[in-house]
């Protein structure tokens, strides 16, 4: 199960995703999930899907990828489907006990994990194709003209990196201390709620305590290396717009406006 979480993985690779702007891509992605939320008819999510398949396609990462970081989102989908099949109006379908299905409730429950996947799937191959790092300098980039109101870009930026790159480390550092505790006989898997809550501290209290110890082990190794936040800080290669990124934000804006003018004639 911890092995499915894929949450700031990235996979080097040489596909055309991988070479766009990350600044592009964060916007494109910001643009892409309004235009999942405003545009709300069959056409329209035809053409989200079919594109949204298109860039995984071509990002050359392995559909199983994909996939694995769609199943934490299981239960969660799965629970907002059942939701609205028995939470819609309309003719009757089926009952359960009280409850009644209804195509209507079918449609929204469809139309909203539709909706939940695509958001899951956008965002996994932003993660995918872009490294930390490169995340990083395009999220200070975007967030620099904010700096005059007071917001501190390169911290929230710095932040950000940190728990993104420490996320699949702690998940390795959690699976190493479940298999011990399994080797101690510990058994996550059986007896009441009270008995498993019991068996989870052995593995949170021995987290907690690497997660402090290589947050004091990265500070000291920032401090060595006389960092003092992003006053004065310089980049060995600064990010430029190519001629890829141009074709590629005018392919997207013509998706954007074929979906507007959808909305517009009420297709």
């Amino acid at each position: 199960m911890l092995s499915d979480i894929m949450i700031g993985q990235f996979f080097p690779a040489d596909s055309i995703i991988h070479r766009m702007d990350a600044r592009v891509k964060i916007l494109m992605l910001f643009v892409f999930i309004l235009s999942i939320f405003l545009f709300d008819s069959k056409f329209d999510y035809v053409i989200l899907i079919m594109v949204s398949m298109g860039l995984v396609f071509i990002s050359q990462i392995p559909l199983i990828m994909y996939i694995k970081s769609l199943k934490p989102m299981f239960w969660i989908v799965l629970f907002t489907f059942i939701v609205h099949v028995f939470s819609g109006t309309g003719p009757e379908v089926f009952k359960i006990w009280l409850f009644s299905a209804t195509w209507n409730g079918i449609y929204e429950g469809l139309f909203i994990t539709i909706r939940l996947l695509l958001l899951v799937l956008l965002a996994s191959v932003l993660t995918f194709t872009t490294s930390p790092l490169v995340l990083t300098d395009a999220l200070e980039a975007l967030l620099r003209p904010f700096k005059a109101i007071g917001v501190p870009a390169h911290e929230l930026s710095m932040m950000m990196t940190i728990a993104l790159r420490f996320i699949p480390t702690l998940i390795n550092e959690t699976d190493k201390i479940i298999k011990a505790q399994k080797s101690r006989g510990a058994d996550f898997t059986s007896g009441s709620i009270i008995n498993r809550i019991h068996f989870v501290m052995p593995i949170l209290i021995p987290l907690f305590v690497g997660a402090f110890r290589r947050a004091d082990e990265l500070a000291l190794a920032m401090e060595a290396r006389y960092y003092r936040g992003g006053e004065g800080r310089t980049r060995m290669k600064e990010m430029q717009l190519t001629r890829l990124d141009y074709i590629l934000i005018g392919l997207f804006s013509i998706m954007i406006v074929i979906l507007a003018v959808l909305k517009v004639k009420g297709i």
